[in-house]
């Protein structure tokens, strides 16, 4: 990889991170409801939670931008390195995603505490890398969800399903690696979720 390649692969990882950040939620909830997300349900700053204590408008415009915040550097990613770059392109990309979802985990801004799960970015991410491979996590979403009558469940089934969809559309173990991470860590956020679903008194969908 050329010079030029690397600082334009660090700059977009950088600004991926930045970006992925920025805790949506938690400000539009501040800002229109006066309430502090990290205080309030299940303590996530997440659509999920936003649009429990805000309402569902809160919630849906939680979605999208968080959704944003992981498509956007992808795209930039991808437009940065051209299919001409060849293994640049897929590390490029498969980085500038964990930034921006490592980002949404782990906040600067929050001193790296109090993180969201990174369901909506991850998603924002492989929108842009694989969208094959999203629909058929966001279908095993839906159906799981549907059954369970849990967003958390869906969301854990989504993630585990993700990197054997990205293996079986993209088959590039980059790529594939990228998503195992993330389908991980998602997983791993859901800890606090786990402990409720085995005590029986994680909230069902009203």
């Amino acid at each position: 990889m050329h010079w030029p390649h690397i600082t334009s692969l660090a700059g977009l990882t950088v600004f991926a991170y930045l970006l992925g950040a920025v805790p949506f939620g938690l400000i539009l909830v501040k800002w229109l409801k006066s309430v502090d997300l990290r205080q309030t349900g299940s303590g996530n700053i997440g659509a999920t939670n936003a649009g429990r204590t805000g309402g569902w408008p809160l919630g849906l415009l939680t979605l999208v931008l968080d959704v944003s915040k992981g498509a956007l550097p992808v795209y930039l990613s991808a437009l940065a390195f051209p299919e001409s770059a060849g293994t640049a392109r897929f590390l490029a990309v498969a980085l500038t995603a964990v930034g921006a979802f490592s980002g949404h985990l782990f906040p600067i801004y929050l001193k790296f505490k109090t993180g969201g799960k990174g369901v909506a970015t991850a998603a924002g991410c492989f929108f842009v890398i694989s969208p094959v491979s999203l629909i058929i996590s966001s279908v095993v979403f839906i159906i799981v969800t549907a059954l369970s009558k849990r967003v958390s469940v869906g969301s854990m089934a989504a993630a585990a399903s993700l990197p054997l969809a990205v293996l079986w559309i993209e088959q590039v173990w980059i790529t594939v690696g990228c998503a195992t991470v993330i389908a991980l860590l998602i997983i791993i956020r859901h800890r606090d979720n786990i402990r409720r679903l085995r005590a029986g008194t994680e909230p069902t969908i009203r």
